[in-house]
């Protein structure tokens, strides 16, 4: 039986996160993880072909590199190696299907300049400027406990800094879809074309609550810290981390699954696995799901009735694919602006993103998806062999259980058969191609990961979300994980949830991991963010 302050279970970026801040503390700390090696969704593998280095799932970390874990952990991390590539110039477009490109620069007045009114400009710049201005107050509230005295510090912040009428803004923009949003402050579709696509790295369509805050908020973080990748592969990521937990004593248990939390008389004391017995002096922490916390893990009668009841509730967003492909040469953009873009959408906004959402929440196969083309390789050359390229496609609107096909050609009938992911997989390919005559002739391998493959990888993807589950707004905010708690203190003392599945929700910015070892630490109730302006540079 091994024993130490703290026990965690789950070695995602939260679980990481909260494992070093706990030791730099002085906490003792076991880390549980069932899968061969940490890191949940952060993995840098040879998927297609030798030299060529995929980041399988997750890549860009601007979420982490403005946030308050890297504030803490950013300078130890690169002292154990860490490195990020990052750029100064254009960072995203997007493309339509008619081939009109929308471009965003890291500074927010080169972007407006391409803007066709001048409304539209002033606009986009003062919703920009209202961020900046209160982004220490907003900060305070997305990575803090909402439920709490300490909430009252930056909403009174909030309320100083723009009155009622500007705090009832901030609170309809949490109640307005991005769609919406667009269409009321903006003459002109540039906005919309760029950062509708956006919503969907925040789990979100165009048409969800929440969007109009939310988009403006990834726009500031585009502008403010760009679209910073690891060198050689998000995998050195987990190497540091590796580095700085051993040096700290952690001690990292992989190939080892949490079978049960120990509950005696009301207190979490530990966590079992096999015959094996992990006793928490001090606190457990999960990063899991409310459905594996309340459903699985914790014995019956260990809480209240009401509480498994909404957890049996929580609903679990879109699927979604990843695509890996080897190139023998970088793609020729019939616009030559995307040569050197990291991150293109194919999308032509609200209008086809929003269908493909709302086909793949119909369970149907989207006939025109959004496509996310990642270009690391503009970033970071070593990721492929000298003179060669690699893309890193995302799908985010796909059913985990597809009943059809919105263009009637894909057989769906027995789900996600190897031969209906390449059929989709195809399908992508084709829409880039529309925009790179040239991708089919310089194609050398292909890898494809479809939903029922993210959850075999990590049990938290439940129905292959990789989001912790959905971000619509009656699970996000105050009622995230759930309505009853809304908060990461579990009714049975020294049990905290932590995890995409809680508050401020997913994203790979280890908030909620930092904001919990926060807490048991110092006893602070709410972690500030370092303040984020449009002019802020973040470099590798």
């Amino acid at each position: 039986m091994a024993e130490a302050d703290a026990v965690i279970v789950g070695s995602g970026v939260n679980g990481l996160v909260a494992a070093a801040e706990l030791a730099l503390a002085g906490w003792s700390v076991v880390l549980v993880e069932r899968e061969p090696n940490i890191g949940g969704f952060i993995a840098t593998e040879e998927r297609t072909l030798p030299g060529y280095l995929h980041d399988t799932y997750s890549s860009w970390h601007p979420l982490f590199v403005s946030g308050p874990a890297y504030a803490r952990l950013g300078e130890l991390l690169h002292r154990h190696g860490l490195e990020y590539r990052n750029t100064e110039e254009w960072v995203t477009a997007s493309v339509a299907d008619d081939g009109r490109v929308t471009l965003a620069h890291r500074d927010p007045r080169r972007t407006a300049e391409d803007f066709a009114h001048d409304e539209d400009r002033a606009a986009y710049l003062a919703a920009l400027g209202r961020l900046g201005d209160n982004m220490v107050a907003i900060g305070g509230l997305m990575s803090g406990e909402l439920r709490s005295p300490a909430v009252f510090r930056p909403a009174a912040a909030l309320l100083r800094g723009g009155g009622r009428r500007g705090v009832e803004r901030w609170v309809r923009s949490v109640a307005t879809s991005g769609r919406g949003y667009t269409r009321t402050e903006f003459r002109g579709d540039e906005v919309d074309h760029l950062f509708a696509p956006w919503l969907l790295h925040a789990g979100l369509s165009p048409d969800h609550a929440s969007g109009a805050f939310l988009m403006t908020l990834l726009a500031a973080g585009l502008h403010g810290v760009g679209v910073p990748v690891v060198a050689g592969g998000a995998g050195r990521f987990l190497d540091a981390f590796t580095s700085l937990l051993t040096t700290t004593g952690v001690r990292v248990e992989t190939g080892t699954r949490a079978d049960r939390i120990l509950v005696e008389q009301g207190r979490a004391v530990g966590v079992a696995s096999g015959g094996r017995v992990f006793r928490a002096r001090r606190a457990v922490l999960a990063s899991v799901t409310p459905t594996a916390l309340y459903g699985t893990l914790l014995p019956q009668g260990a809480v209240r009735s009401e509480l498994r009841d909404e957890a049996r509730r929580f609903r679990y967003g879109r699927a979604a694919m990843q695509i890996h492909v080897a190139l023998s040469q970088p793609l020729g953009w019939r616009d030559p602006r995307l040569n050197t873009i990291p991150i293109v959408h194919l999308s032509d906004g609200s209008g086809s993103t929003g269908i493909a959402c709302a086909e793949a929440e119909a369970g149907l196969l989207p006939r025109r998806p959004t496509v996310v083309v990642g270009q690391q390789y503009v970033l970071d050359s070593s990721r492929v062999p000298p003179g060669a390229a690699a893309l890193w496609l995302q799908l985010q609107e796909v059913p985990f259980t597809p009943r059809g096909d919105s263009a009637g050609e894909l057989d769906t009938a027995q789900g996600w058969t190897p031969e209906l992911a390449q059929g989709y997989a195809d399908r992508v390919l084709n829409r880039i191609a529309r925009h790179a005559p040239d991708l089919p002739g310089k194609v050398l391998a292909v890898d494809v990961i479809a939903p029922p493959d993210l959850t075999r990888r990590n049990p938290n993807a439940v129905d292959g979300d990789p989001y912790g589950g959905s971000v619509e707004l009656d699970q996000s905010f105050l009622w995230r994980p759930l309505p009853s708690p809304g908060r990461h203190a579990t009714d049975i003392r020294g049990l905290w949830h932590i995890g995409a599945s809680t508050h401020p929700g997913p994203g790979l910015g280890g908030v909620s991991g930092h904001m919990v070892a926060t807490t048991l630490t110092t006893g602070a109730r709410f972690a500030r963010l370092p303040r984020l302006s449009a002019g802020r540079r973040i470099r590798g």
